[in-house]
């Protein structure tokens, strides 16, 4: 898992069908609570907003927790830093 903040969201007119009505955020990620100035971008599966402290799964775990398998995604938003 990584920790990072959301610092924008990304706007895609066209994506494969499989990521369509899925909403894409920039995310700077965040070593030992220290941000380290490196950005990914992710899906979002739980609302989450820009500023906001999320946690990231990636990989194969990444396209669970999306529940669609054949999503090609490498990078989901699955939780929010209260």
């Amino acid at each position: 898992m990584l920790r990072g903040i959301i610092r924008g969201h990304i706007v895609s007119t066209k994506k494969q069908a499989a990521l369509v009505g899925s909403k894409f955020m920039e995310v700077e990620l965040m070593k030992n609570g220290q941000l380290t100035g490196e950005f990914i971008i992710a899906v979002d599966s739980v609302g989450a907003g820009i500023n906001e402290e999320v946690l990231i799964t990636t990989g194969s775990s990444a396209r669970l927790a999306l529940n669609n398998t054949s999503a090609p995604c490498d990078a989901v938003i699955v939780g929010i830093v209260d």
